[in-house]
């Protein structure tokens, strides 16, 4: 990004500075745990819903942050420069608008529900060559995000893209006001936010904000009620509109659409020429996106015929980054299908935040990039060398030439088949890799020697979605309520310590686990937040001290027992202690008789003091059960009071589990018990539908699909005979890897190309089957058992039970997945 002095930005914020004005700015924080080694950077304390970054500043102090903008003055330190605003993301927005207003370049807008993010990349692919692009990261198109973007705008830029992403009304102003586009961009409008909307015409209003300056603007026509929106409106409706669609009056007609093999051939009619182009792929939503990329290029008034072999080579966008189990107590990366220095930056933020002290970087010939050779990998270098590598793997003959830039232990081939002929997997122990590439390197290879198990079932963990949830969780309670994330048995047959990775990163306050090994092994990971252990056994209390985890303390038994394993272990500072209180679930905790004597032994146990004060509530996810949650709160309350008042001391209080959050919202108290509900599922159905996401999908794929005659049959005991001409699919997966029996003989369906297919016959130990008679399918073709369609809670339903179940039941040799968009 482009310097500024300090004083300059205080003047553009119209901010109170504390410091000296003269410092110069040339990175911008707003997380600190992605500070590394910062030069010049900025800190903004943003605040959230949740989250107030004002408490993040002494963890970016300790980074090396030395100025910061705040809203109150920063105290506790004298050598730092401060810039004291209203509001942060203002002052970031008024930077960015700024910021913007220096470069008249042509800038492309992009909003919409559907796409934005592929045509924003596709579009970078087709013209990098020939312009000097700046675009948004990832997906960077929300309040802070857009702002962030704008902002790496330079003076060797001649083209801007930038997304615009909107989820409530009266956003898109302040978008428009930083990106001020000179082409609108519009794609597909679904129904992504408009819970939050009127009606479909109330979003498209929002969206169309963003074009009131511009140019020249790029639509469907076909979007009937759209269109005449746009015609009605005062500047739209006078600026150039160059639009795509089969109807004769599209400025870019569509005239056929073919599949051939694995691509699709695409004719339009534009100024009476018909010109053919293809893309790589056959899905509509592709086929439509191309098509406003080309459009696109019309309204930028280039030769859009130069591009034809570039719509051919067009790469599909993977939106996510994978994080996979890799040999020898490793993990890795697979961020293999980007290449740029945006994307290698969002990749060493990843790999940052994974608790390995051994930390690996594969990187190649960065392309999409049409900076000097000598430029890129210098700017290459500046953004890895100020992370700790154990080693980097440079790969292609354009980056091996300037090895000598990247400051690690560093080794440098030709092309991935050179590296992988001297691979040795032993030499691979411990450490977490990162694959960052290009699509030609074929890193994929090295992904394949890496991976642990090969086994075509996997259970994906989409950790984006995890922490979208969390937030939807937060944004129900109040500022200062806390929040414990349960990861218990293996986080519900998750992965207890990539799934608590996500959470620790994530600011929650708490983790719970069952028993004191599943605590150990999250400290051995790396894992610092604080741990209770609901369930500690007395064997277990030296593992509970030594690890620094804090025990549920129900009965005089156990704390009895702990307290003299304190006294063995010399324990000299009070230990943290959880009191459960018993309410009416009748499992476990203190009961009423007990509160005085435990006041009185309790004030004589110097040893220990109590964090929090607790209980379970036995009817949270049952509406018709209110009365009995009424009656656990009273006794609940009344406990609290008796044991708080007679030990004087406010602990923490909490009873609220996932769904005791969204019921009983007024009994947060001082923190909740987040569980199930972080992976996308609720007992109330409407909440679960409307706000939350799924997060786990478990799939396979068909191994063979055989054809049957009337009255054949299928699998062990012939509990499935044909009553028609049958396509019977074979899938590698069975009741070893979780799949219940009593699925079988067509209780169960999964998915496959969008239906349900049902089981069929008897599943076995690795293979079931399912009869794909009505379905177009092949061969290798992806199934999913739950996630998407048909959901965890219609599988849950399907089998008579609760998620809990399903989840821990899956096989570990089940191929855990983890990736964030």
């Amino acid at each position: 990004m482009k310097s500024y002095k300090l004083q300059t930005i205080v003047e553009i914020v119209s901010g109170q500075l504390i410091g000296d004005g003269q410092t110069p700015i040339e990175q911008i924080f707003f997380d600190s745990r992605l500070i590394v080694h910062p030069i010049n950077g900025i800190f903004f304390a943003l605040s959230g819903n949740q989250k107030d970054g004002h408490t993040f500043i002494a963890d970016a102090y300790h980074k090396g942050i030395r100025t910061f903008v705040v809203q109150h003055p920063i105290q506790q330190y004298n050598d730092i420069n401060q810039i004291i605003v209203d509001d942060p993301l203002a002052a970031l927005q008024a930077w960015a608008k700024h910021h913007r207003q220096q470069f008249n370049i042509p800038v492309i807008g992009i909003t919409g529900s559907n796409g934005k993010t592929i045509v924003k990349e596709w579009l970078n692919q087709l013209l990098w060559k020939n312009f000097n692009i700046s675009r948004s990261p990832k997906s960077y198109n929300s309040q802070f995000g857009a702002a962030l973007s704008v902002l790496q705008l330079n003076q060797e830029n001649n083209l801007g893209i930038f997304e615009a992403g909107i989820s409530m009304p009266n956003e898109m102003e302040k978008l428009e006001e930083i990106i001020q586009p000179t082409i609108g961009v519009l794609t597909k409008i679904g129904n992504a936010h408009l819970e939050n909307f009127d009606h479909e015409k109330h979003l498209i209003l929002e969206k169309l904000k963003l074009f009131k300056n511009v140019d020249q603007l790029i639509y469907n026509i076909e979007n009937d009620q759209l269109h005449q929106m746009i015609m009605e409106d005062e500047h739209l409706s006078k600026i150039d509109k160059i639009t795509y669609g089969f109807s004769e009056t599209a400025l870019v007609q569509i005239k056929e659409i073919t599949q051939v093999d694995s691509n699709t051939k695409i004719s339009i009619l534009h100024n009476q020429e018909i010109f053919d182009f293809t893309i790589p792929f056959q899905d509509d939503a592709s086929i439509k996106n191309s098509l406003i990329c080309l459009t696109t290029l019309i309204g930028l008034n280039i030769d859009y015929k130069q591009y034809k072999n570039n719509f051919s080579e067009l790469l599909p966008i993977e939106m996510r980054l994978e994080i996979k189990e890799a040999i020898n107590n490793s993990i890795f990366i697979n961020d293999t299908f980007n290449s740029d220095l945006n994307s290698l930056k969002i990749g060493l933020n990843v790999l940052n935040q994974q608790k390995k002290t051994r930390k690996t970087l594969v990187l190649t010939d960065i392309l999409q990039s049409n900076l000097s050779d000598e430029d890129l990998y210098k700017q290459a270098a500046d953004l890895v060398n100020p992370y700790q590598f154990t080693e980097i793997v440079l790969i292609g003959d354009k980056i091996s030439n300037y090895k000598d830039l990247f400051q690690s232990y560093v080794r440098s081939y030709k092309s991935t088949d050179d590296f992988l002929k001297q691979f040795k997997i032993q030499n691979v122990y411990d450490e977490a890799i990162l694959l960052k590439g290009a699509r030609p390197f074929h890193l994929e290879k090295i992904a394949e020697e890496l991976e642990t198990r090969s086994h075509d079932t996997v259970l994906e963990i989409n950790l984006q979605n995890l922490i979208e949830n969390i937030k939807t969780y937060r944004s129900l309670l109040k500022p200062t309520t806390k929040m414990m994330c349960m990861v218990k048995a293996n986080s519900y047959g998750v992965g207890s310590f990539e799934v608590a990775n996500v959470l620790e990163n994530n600011g929650v306050d708490y983790l719970g686990v069952a028993i004191a090994d599943e605590g150990k092994e999250l400290r051995k990971a790396g894992i610092s937040v604080p741990i209770i252990v609901m369930n500690p056994e007395q064997s277990s209390y030296s593992t509970v001290i030594e690890y620094q985890l804090e025990p549920e303390i129900y009965s005089f038994r156990v704390l009895d027992l702990f307290v003299k394993k304190l006294k063995e272990k010399q324990i000299s500072r009070p230990y943290p202690i959880h009191i459960k209180l018993e309410t009416g679930m009748n499992r476990l905790g203190f009961h009423e008789s007990e509160y005085d004597h435990l006041i009185e032994t309790l004030k004589n146990t110097p040893q220990v003091y109590v964090q929090s004060i607790f209980t379970h509530l036995a009817t949270a996810d049952m509406e018709n059960e209110k009365d009995y949650a009424n009656y656990q709160f009273n006794r609940f309350d009344n406990g609290y009071d008796i044991l708080s008042k007679g030990l004087n001391i406010k602990p923490i209080k909490h009873c609220l589990n996932s769904p005791g959050i969204v019921a009983y919202n007024d009994h947060q108290y001082d923190m909740v018990r987040l569980g199930i509900g972080m992976y996308g599922y609720s007992e109330y159905s409407d909440f679960m539908t409307k706000k939350l996401k799924p997060v786990i999908q478990f799939k396979t794929v068909i191994s063979q699909i055989s054809e049957l005659k009337v009255g054949e049959t299928v699998s062990y005991g012939r509990r499935f005979k044909a009553e028609r001409d049958s396509r019977i699919a074979t899938l590698p997966v069975g009741y070893a890897d979780g799949i219940r029996r009593s699925l079988g003989y067509g209780k169960g369906k999964v998915g496959v190309n969008g239906k349900l297919a049902p089981i069929t016959g008897t599943i076995c130990m690795d293979m079931m089957m399912i009869d794909v008679t009505d379905i177009d399918c092949k061969e290798g073709d992806e199934v999913i058992i739950f996630g998407s369609y048909p959901t965890l809670a219609d599988y849950t339903k399907d089998l008579e039970t609760i998620p809990y179940e399903v989840l821990t039941s899956i096989a570990l040799r089940v191929n855990r997945v983890y990736y964030k968009e």
